[in-house]
C-alpha cells in the first residue's frame, strides 16, 4: 500500500514539472481537453500510456489506464494552485497528439458516408436506364399524394359519431335517459324477449344497439372483399385518374340473403306491408327491408321507429366490414355501381337528415363526411349539398377551406369527376367560413371574406336574389332587375347544365338560409350585393362557373343532383320541376332510388341465380317428420298430400307448405273445413283455389280491386319487430343442423277422427258418438269422484 501511494505521488511531481513553464489557464484548458483521450477504449488507452510513459512503469501504466486518469482528474484543483511552484518542460504537445485520432477517425466516417451516397445515387441512375419503367411509377406518385392529402381531411372522428353524446351536452344526461325511457315505454319496447337479456349490448361504431335488438352474428349474409384489378379496369377506365390509385370493396350477399332480398322485391312489388314483416322474421337484419320500413314509418311521422330501424341498417353493414374494411381512415372506397353497395349509402343519407332533423349538426357533419369518402369522385347521393351547410353550422369551417383549397385550380382528369370548388353552394359556404375566422381572430378588416363572397356573386349571381328573399335582405330595383338574377322555377328552355345550377341555387338558399339571417352577415351581403352589378356588366366570362357547366354536362353527376332531390322529395319536392320527366317516371324503389346508368350490377333474375328459396319450397324431409307428429295415420297424411300437390294455388298462399294447411285445418270451424274442402275437391286440377286468409275467394273468384296497390296498414309496435327473430328460430335452427327438430305437438284426436271422416265418410254419425263418447268419460269420471 505505501509503495503504490509513494508512486503515484512520483507522477503527480512529474506532471507538475512539466506544467511549471505554463500558466495557470493553460493548465484548466489541458485539464479541460484531457478527458477526451479516455473515450477510445482498449488498445487505444494502450497506445496513449506506451507513449506516455517509458520504462519501468509502462507495465502499471498499461494494466490500470482508467484508473490513472480518474486519479488524475480528481486532483486537477491542487495540481493548478501549484503549477506555477513547479517548472519543467516535458510534453507540451501532449493534448494536440491525443485529439488526432479522434479527428482523423471522424474524417474517415465523413468520406465513407459521401461515397456510400455517391455509390447510391450511382445505383439508382443504372437501375433507371436499365429498367425505364419505374419512371412511369414515380410519376404517379403525384397523384398518390394528392389521395393521401385528401384521405386525412376525409377520416372520420369516431367519437364524434356519437348523436347520444352530443345531445348530452346540449340538455344534459338526465334529459336524454328520461327522453329515451319514455320513448321505449311509449313504443312498447320489450326488453324481456326470449333469450336476450336487458343489458346485454354489442359494440358499434356507428350506432348506438339497442338490449332489445338481440345478438346479431358477424356476418348476417353480408361480406366484403376488395375489387380485383380487373375490376377496377371496368370501372375506371382512365388509368390517370386519381380513383385509380384508391383501394375499392364491394358487400358480397350468401344465397341465403339473396333469396330474402329476392321474396322483398316481390313483397315491394305486390305493396303487401305485411310481407315485410314476414322477410324481417326470416332475417332480421336484413338491410333493404329495415330501409323499406323506415321509410313507411317516416310518412306515417313516426320518427323515433324510423331513425331504430336505419341503425339497426347501418349496424348490419357495419358487421359485414368488420376485419377487412375500414370505413373511417378515409382510404378506401365502395362501389357505387354494385347493387349491394347501395343500400348502406342509403343508409348514411337517411341518417344525415335524420341528425340534422333532431339538431345533432356536429353529429351530422361526420356521417355526411364519412358518406363523401365513400365516393368523393361522383358523389352519388350528393352529400356535398349537406355539408357546405352542417360545415358551417358545427363550425368546421377550417375542413371546408381545406377541402376548397385541395380541389381549387384542379382540373379534372375525367369528366365524371366533381369538383368541390365549383359549387354555388360552397362558393358562398367558403365566404362564409373565411369571414368567421377573421372575426375570430379579431380583425376589423374583412379583405379574404369580401373578396370571396364577390366572386361566389359573380360566379353564381342565381342564388343572390333567392337568399335576399328568404332572408329579408333589401336589393335594389336596378339589381333585381338584371337577366343574371331572374329566378327560374322549372327547368323548361334551359339546358341541363343550367337547370341543375338553378335547382342547386335554390337547393343552397333553402337549406342555409339561417346561416345569413345574423345582423352582421346579412349588412355585409346587402354591401356586396349592390355594388357587385358593375363588375357583372364588365365580366363576359367566369372560369368557375364555366367549369361548374361543363361538369354537369357529364349525365352520372346530374343523376347524382336528381337522386339527392329525390331522397328527400318530402323537403324539396318544390325543386323537382328541375327534373327531366323521363327521371320523374322511371321505375325505382325507395329502397334504391334512381339507379346509375352505370350500374354494373342490379337486382334481376342473373342477380338471384342460385339464390336459396326461403318461402315457396320447404325441405320435404323436414315436412314430412312434422306431418308425421301432427297426423300420425298414413292414409290421412297421404290424403291431405295428395289434395295440397293437385293445387298448386295453395304453395303460393300458405308459404309453410302442407304443414301449415293442417295447422289451418284444425283450427278452422267445421263448415268453414267443409267448405273448404268441398272447394279443394271441386278446383283440383283447374289451378287451385284459394284458402281463408290466403288472400283469395272461395272457389277461385278474383276480389273486387284485386289488382289496386293495397293501403299501408299502421305498423306494429316495437315489440312486434324484436319478436321477429324469436318466430323465426325454426328456420335458424334448421340452417344450423337440419337433423334438428323442434317439438310440434300432435293435433287433437277430434281433429284427427273428423278429416278421417270427412275423407272416408260417416260425417255426422261418427261425431255424434264422439260426443256421446266424450261425455260418458266425463260421467265416469264425475261419478269415480
Amino acid at each position: 500500500m505505501p509503495a503504490r501511494i509513494n508512486k503515484r505521488q512520483q507522477r503527480e511531481q512529474e506532471e507538475l514539472f512539466a506544467l511549471g513553464n505554463q500558466p495557470a489557464a493553460a493548465v484548466d484548458a489541458d485539464s479541460e481537453e484531457e478527458p477526451a483521450p479516455i473515450a477510445p477504449p482498449g488498445f487505444a488507452a494502450l497506445s496513449i500510456a506506451e507513449d506516455d510513459h517509458v520504462g519501468s512503469e509502462s507495465d502499471d501504466e498499461t494494466s490500470k489506464p482508467t484508473k490513472a486518469k480518474k486519479a488524475k482528474k480528481k486532483k486537477k484543483k491542487p495540481a493548478a494552485s501549484d503549477a506555477p511552484t513547479n517548472p519543467q518542460q516535458a510534453k507540451p504537445a501532449e493534448a494536440p497528439k491525443l485529439q488526432q485520432p479522434k479527428s482523423v477517425k471522424k474524417g474517415k466516417g465523413k468520406e465513407k458516408k459521401k461515397d456510400g451516397l455517391d455509390d447510391l445515387d450511382t445505383a439508382l441512375a443504372e437501375l433507371s436506364q436499365k429498367y425505364p419503367e419505374l419512371q412511369s411509377v414515380a410519376a404517379s406518385s403525384s397523384s398518390t399524394t394528392r389521395n393521401a392529402s385528401l384521405a386525412s381531411l376525409l377520416s372520420v372522428s369516431v367519437s364524434n359519431l356519437d348523436a347520444e353524446a352530443e345531445m348530452r351536452k346540449f340538455f344534459g344526461a338526465r334529459a336524454v335517459i328520461a327522453a329515451k325511457s319514455s320513448e321505449t315505454s311509449s313504443s312498447g319496447g320489450s326488453k324481456k324477449r326470449r333469450g336476450v337479456a336487458p343489458t346485454q349490448t354489442q359494440r358499434s361504431q356507428l350506432t348506438r344497439p339497442h338490449p332489445s335488438w338481440g345478438m346479431i352474428k358477424q356476418r348476417e349474409g353480408l361480406s366484403s372483399r376488395p375489387l380485383t384489378g380487373e375490376e377496377v379496369q371496368q370501372k375506371i377506365t382512365d388509368q390517370n385518374s386519381p380513383a385509380a390509385a384508391d383501394k375499392w370493396w364491394t358487400v358480397e350477399y350468401s344465397k341465403r340473403y339473396k333469396g330474402v332480398t329476392k321474396t322483398f322485391m316481390q313483397a315491394v312489388s305486390s305493396g303487401d306491408p305485411e310481407t315485410l314483416w314476414r322477410v324481417l322474421q326470416k332475417l332480421p337484419w336484413h338491410g333493404d327491408t329495415l330501409l323499406q320500413l323506415a321509410e313507411v314509418y317516416r310518412h306515417q311521422e313516426e320518427y323515433s321507429q324510423a331513425v331504430e330501424y336505419v341503425d339497426r341498417a347501418l349496424f348490419s353493414y357495419e358487421r359485414a366490414f368488420l376485419g377487412s374494411y375500414s370505413f373511417t381512415n378515409g382510404l378506401n372506397r365502395l362501389d357505387f355501381n354494385r347493387v349491394e353497395n347501395r343500400p348502406f349509402f342509403l343508409a348514411l343519407h337517411r341518417q344525415v337528415t335524420d341528425l340534422q332533423r333532431r339538431g345533432c349538426i356536429r353529429t351530422a357533419f361526420e356521417f355526411g363526411r364519412l358518406l363523401y369518402s365513400l365516393e368523393p369522385w361522383t358523389d352519388p347521393h350528393g352529400v356535398l349539398f349537406h355539408l357546405d351547410f352542417v360545415s358551417i353550422k358545427s363550425g368546421m369551417g377550417q375542413w371546408l377551406l381545406d377541402v376548397y383549397a385541395e380541389f381549387a385550380g384542379v382540373r379534372t382528369v375525367s369528366e365524371d369527376h366533381l369538383n368541390p370548388s365549383a359549387l354555388p353552394g360552397w362558393a358562398y359556404a367558403r365566404a362564409l367560413a373565411l369571414f368567421a375566422r377573421e372575426k375570430a381572430g379579431g380583425g376589423q378588416s374583412l379583405g379574404s371574406s369580401t373578396d370571396a363572397l364577390k366572386q361566389a356573386m359573380l360566379a353564381f349571381p342565381e342564388v343572390v336574389p333567392l337568399l335576399a328573399d328568404k332572408c329579408d335582405i333589401p336589393l335594389s330595383p336596378e339589381l333585381r332587375g338584371h337577366k343574371a338574377f331572374r329566378i327560374q322555377t322549372d327547368g323548361i328552355g334551359l339546358s341541363p347544365a343550367q337547370s341543375v345550377l338553378h335547382l342547386l341555387s335554390h337547393l343552397y338558399a333553402q337549406r342555409s338560409a339561417p346561416l345569413w339571417k345574423s345582423a352582421s352577415h346579412m349588412k355585409w351581403f346587402e354591401s356586396i350585393a349592390n355594388g357587385i352589378q358593375p363588375s357583372l356588366n364588365a365580366q363576359r366570362s367566369n372560369s368557375t362557373r364555366e367549369r361548374f357547366l361543363q361538369m354537369y354536362s357529364s349525365t352520372t353527376l346530374r343523376y347524382s343532383v336528381y337522386r339527392h332531390i329525390l331522397v328527400l322529395e318530402q323537403s324539396f319536392r318544390n325543386l323537382t320541376p328541375f327534373i327531366p320527366r323521363s327521371v320523374l317516371l322511371a321505375k325505382q324503389l325507395a329502397c334504391d332510388p334512381l339507379p346509375p346508368l352505370t350500374a354494373s350490377s342490379e337486382y334481376n333474375d342473373a342477380f338471384f341465380a342460385g339464390a336459396e328459396e326461403i318461402f315457396s319450397v320447404r325441405p320435404r324431409r323436414r315436412d314430412a317428420r312434422a306431418l308425421e307428429r301432427l297426423i300420425p295415420d298414413a292414409g290421412v297424411r297421404a290424403q291431405i298430400e295428395a289434395l295440397f300437390d293437385a293445387n298448386p294455388g295453395l304453395a303460393g298462399q300458405l308459404p309453410g307448405g302442407v304443414v301449415q294447411l293442417v295447422q289451418m285445418m284444425a283450427e278452422m270451424p267445421d263448415e268453414a273445413l267443409d267448405d273448404m274442402m268441398l272447394g279443394l275437391a271441386m278446383g283440383a286440377g283447374e289451378g287451385g283455389v284459394g284458402v281463408p286468409g290466403g288472400g283469395g275467394m272461395p272457389g277461385g273468384l278474383p276480389m273486387e280491386g284485386d289488382n289496386d296497390m293495397q293501403d299501408l296498414e299502421p305498423m306494429p309496435p316495437r315489440g312486434a319487430a324484436e319478436a321477429a327473430p324469436a318466430m323465426a328460430d325454426e328456420d335458424e335452427s334448421e340452417e344450423e343442423d337440419e337433423d334438428e327438430d323442434e317439438y310440434i305437438a300432435p293435433m287433437p284426436i277430434r281433429v284427427v277422427r273428423n278429416l278421417l271422416n270427412r275423407f272416408w265418410g260417416g260425417g255426422g254419425a261418427t261425431a255424434n258418438s264422439d260426443e256421446s263418447d266424450s261425455d260418458a268419460e266425463e260421467r265416469d269420471h264425475d261419478g269415480v269422484d
